[in-house]
């Protein structure tokens, strides 16, 4: 419940921030949640909380991008069902495993994302990417969208950042049909989210109004804003911030 104005305006300019940032860099989630722990919330109560707020704005960035879909029905087929099993199971180990699990697991959970978001180009070299007339990686493909979903079920900030990490080590495209596809994942797995959530889990409603238009406004003003600002410099912003949440987290 929130105390005050103070709290309210804090979640309207997050939501904004978040929004643009996840339009132009990704990783913007990680700006709500701490926020969210900053009005008083529990770092579960915050985690459902963010993870349903996000949600429009996936489904906002996959109708835009929906004509980048096409042509590679095989693979939307593996990666959807892939997200939507993932995602569902993740929300399901939210919420059956005990809370001292959660506690002792988010901390490493947004240093992971920190170290993804800091690094994810040096990873991709060592992984090395398919050639440009190579198959899709079928199975690393599939596995890590599931792998990936389960986290984001389970714990959503920077899911955008791993999944588009995995779609560019394991699948041959541009990187315009690979962010669509990106995309639609992040889509259909905030949809099982926000079901499984508005169903079992305590999610802070209030929260929720106040940071959906604003987080689709930010990705809005964000989308028309990203070739012009340094993407590289916010995705640094949001690292430390996350890397601070996590010590923080960690030693509170």
């Amino acid at each position: 419940m929130f105390t005050d104005w103070l709290e309210l305006a804090l979640l309207v300019v997050v939501g904004f921030l978040s929004g643009a940032i996840n339009a132009v860099a990704g990783g913007g989630s990680l700006l709500v949640f701490p926020a969210l722990l900053a009005t008083g919330m529990s770092p579960l109560v915050a985690n459902v909380t963010n993870s349903v707020a996000q949600g429009p704005g996936f489904v906002g960035a996959a109708i835009s991008q929906r004509k980048d879909l096409t042509g590679t029905p095989r693979r939307m087929w593996l990666t959807t069902v892939a997200a939507a099993v993932g995602s569902a199971l993740g929300c399901v180990l939210l919420m059956v495993l005990p809370g001292k699990v959660f506690d002792a697991v988010v901390p490493a959970l947004v240093g992971l994302s920190a170290v993804l978001m800091a690094f994810q180009n040096t990873i991709r070299k060592w992984l090395g990417t398919p050639g440009e007339d190579a198959p899709d990686r079928t199975v690393l493909l599939t596995v890590g969208i599931f792998l990936a979903s389960i986290y984001g079920g389970y714990f959503g900030g920077a899911r955008s950042v791993i999944l588009i990490a995995i779609l560019v080590l394991a699948a041959t495209d541009s990187m315009r049909r690979l962010n669509a596809l990106k995309s639609w994942l992040g889509m259909i797995g905030s949809a099982v989210t926000l079901v499984v959530y508005a169903l079992i889990a305590p999610v802070d409603w209030i929260a929720v109004l106040m940071l959906v238009p604003t987080t689709v406004l930010g990705g809005f003003v964000g989308g028309k804003l990203a070739q012009k600002l340094p993407s590289n410099l916010l995705r640094y912003l949001v690292v430390v911030i996350a890397a601070g949440v996590a010590i923080y987290m960690t030693f509170d």
